[in-house]
């Protein structure tokens, strides 16, 4: 597998004689200080297609204020970005590992530069909703794209680092994007702040370009075989996508939701029945299909996968209801409800880039120890919020949410290097595309279930008892439906852990002989 997929880059003079080992080129040519560059360029383009994840939730009331937005409009705007970074991971991640990583980054780039463009001068809510999907399709260009570079620039224990600081740093854009969202909102005022949210990634994008134009790696190992990509397979995993999301983006609460739109998940299991006949019948003629469905037979993959699914749907919906409940329960202003989650972030920054470092020596109980902590900060949470006086209820919930941080932290970074710690290299960006696509579910079904049940308790209390009352039996049912979420994240962490140690967990071969060559 030493195919390239584009002419080597220019022989630098790294490989002078006199440079340090930093600057000493790899097997690959690429030398120790450029992998960490072109790694840094990578995770801080990620991190802004994170931060609009999380910086947008505190930014809807703004948003239904200025535009009178109804809560179809506003989940499609929240949720549609979800719906089309989904859609959008697979085939992406499938067209770096075949074609070229780097051009699809570049692209990625482009898209969400004119996205993000298109959001903060939006003069109605529907170009808003209709821009904020665009965004969701660049950041699907460019997620599978960073997880396949890291896989390709970085092995064993600094791959470890790698995945650590990544997910430090997603951590980071995770819960800092409250803050950040309420801070532009108090500059801005409720009629431009919510734009500011969407005019920052411009200046960050045009700035970031250049760097990833001139620092990540031009040539990638790549897969012997066909090289042509599956157009009816990509069209069938869209669909079989959408139809899975869709149903549950359309879901607010509202006592005005369409039971029709259940439908879909008929449309679903139709589709992805076609879709797994499709690609093994395309598989078998020796074509390069979308999806390899020999990496679900890869134990510490599959179960990774799984356990990412189900984390990521508690965490946003944990922090979209936290600052509705702060701000329509409690009163607080957006800046001062974002600062709610630093605690969070900072815990989980610390916890994830240790935890990455240590992760080959100790494996999975870091992330099943990690997982408890979250479910121990939630509860803490929880009962703070319903036990204790509003003036007091915010310092208290800042404070478990250190606690759930810290679990977090353990979590995400661990779980992603062991998850891809057995998948061969020429199917890293597909294998994190699909990862990522769990995700991605996870988290339109745990952000519609977490706010149809708080909007739910809304509707049906308002007028029966006071506002925090309402708000605090609204945040009670979300967080039951989040703790669930997390529960389940951590059944599979015990059964991934019970394998390893019973030696049962299927492996790699070729990612097994990938790791010797390295």
């Amino acid at each position: 597998m030493t195919a390239r997929s584009e002419p080597a880059a220019r022989p630098a003079a790294d490989a002078a004689p006199g440079r340090s080992a930093q600057a000493a080129p790899g097997p690959d040519g690429i030398s120790e200080r450029t992998r960490w560059q072109a790694f840094s360029v990578a995770v801080a383009v990620a991190s802004l297609t994170i931060l609009d994840l999380s910086k947008v939730n505190v930014g809807i009331p703004a948003i239904e204020q200025a535009f009178g937005a109804g809560p179809t409009q506003i989940q499609l705007i929240v949720a549609g970005y979800v719906l089309a970074f989904g859609i959008v991971l697979v085939p992406a991640g499938r067209y770096g590992d075949l074609h070229s990583r780097r051009r699809m980054f570049l692209i990625g780039l482009v898209v969400f530069l004119l996205a993000s463009l298109a959001c903060a001068v939006a003069p109605t809510v529907e170009l808003l909703a209709a821009s904020r999907i665009l965004q969701g399709v660049s950041a699907g260009l460019l997620m599978p794209q960073v997880l396949g570079l890291t896989q390709q620039l970085f092995t064993g224990e600094a791959r470890g680092r790698a995945f650590g600081i990544f997910g430090a740093v997603i951590g980071l854009a995770t819960a800092f994007g409250p803050t950040l969202g309420g801070l532009l909102i108090g500059v801005g005022g409720p009629d431009l702040g919510w734009r500011l949210i969407f005019w920052m990634n411009v200046p960050l994008v045009i700035a970031l370009f250049p760097f990833a134009y001139r620092l990540l790696p031009r040539t990638q190992l790549a897969a012997q075989g066909p090289r042509d990509l599956d157009l009816v397979g990509t069209a069938l995993l869209g669909g079989t996508v959408l139809s899975l999301m869709l149903p549950f983006v359309l879901t607010t609460g509202s006592p005005d939701d369409d039971p029709a739109r259940w439908w879909w998940l008929a449309a679903f299991a139709g589709l992805a029945t076609l879709f797994v006949l499709w690609e093994r019948r395309y598989g078998a003629r020796g074509r390069a299909a979308i999806v390899d469905f020999a990496l679900f037979r890869i134990g510490g993959y599959r179960n990774g996968t799984l356990i990412s699914l189900f984390y990521f749907a508690a965490m946003p919906g944990l922090f979209l209801t936290l600052s509705l409940f702060l701000q329509f329960g409690l009163g607080l202003e957006p800046v001062y409800a974002g600062m709610v989650t630093i605690p969070f972030a900072l815990a989980s920054a610390v916890t994830s880039w240790y935890s990455g470092r240590v992760v080959t020596r100790f494996g999975r109980p870091i992330v099943v120890w990690g997982i408890v902590a979250v479910v121990a900060g939630l509860g803490g949470v929880l009962a703070s919020a319903f036990l204790l006086p509003p003036a007091v209820s915010p310092w208290a919930v800042a404070g478990f949410m250190t606690l759930a941080g810290a679990g977090g932290g353990a979590v995400i970074a661990p779980n992603q290097t062991l998850t891809l710690a057995d998948v061969p290299l020429t199917s890293a960006g597909v294998a994190g595309s699909i990862g990522q696509v769990g995700q991605r579910v996870g988290t339109a079904v745990g952000i519609a279930a977490a706010t149809a049940a708080f909007y739910a308790t809304i509707y049906a209390e308002r007028g029966d008892a006071g506002r925090v009352t309402v708000f605090q039996d609204a945040f009670l049912h979300a967080a039951l439906v989040i703790l669930g979420f997390v529960a389940a994240a951590l059944a599979l962490a015990l059964v991934d852990l019970r394998a390893r140690r019973a030696g049962t967990l299927e492996h790699s071969p070729s990612a097994d002989r990938e790791r010797v060559d390295a």
